[in-house]
């Protein structure tokens, strides 16, 4: 009998404590947009207000980025919310196709208002500068089975 092993839930980098939310989508055209309204909503709530423009515009190149490139059934984010930061974790099932910063993109394109996809490989050029770290895990050993793309945004600006 062939075992199946679990992913354990993305860990790159955690606050030390925190409230969790969590939505699983399907890696959809709408997926961008559904998960941009998600994650506004928690921080709003969860009062970090002054984080939801750049929280919003962050996922939605990291969803498009696995909704385009990637043939995963469905993404999975989780956002952790403390007092000091947020991070928002995207994990998809096609952990080979790592994303990697287009060599000589420029960080000033603006943002897609349809599904939030900029051209050209600045997406990721936008989470770095907005984000006070990012980073990839994949996750299932020599074999990987899913990655995640994570991102922690700071409410003190930094």
């Amino acid at each position: 009998m062939t075992s199946v092993t679990v992913p354990p839930p993305p860990a790159p980098y955690l606050p030390q404590r925190g409230e969790r939310y969590r939505l699983v989508a399907p890696n959809a055209p709408t997926a961008p947009r559904i998960v941009r309204d998600f994650v506004a909503t928690v921080l709003r709530v969860a009062g970090h207000p002054r984080l939801v423009d750049d929280a919003r515009l962050c996922v939605s190149e990291v969803v498009s980025n696995a909704y385009c490139h990637t043939e995963s059934a469905q993404v999975r984010v989780e956002v952790t919310v403390n007092r000091r930061q947020v991070t928002v974790y995207v994990t998809d099932d096609d952990p080979v196709r790592l994303p990697a910063r287009t060599p000589g993109a420029e960080a000033g394109a603006e943002a897609g208002a349809g599904a939030g996809v900029t051209e050209g490989g600045r997406g990721l050029l936008l989470v770095e500068g907005l984000a006070a770290r990012w980073g990839t895990t994949a996750y299932g050993l020599r074999s990987p089975l899913s990655k995640t793309v994570w991102f922690t945004l700071s409410a003190s600006g930094g």
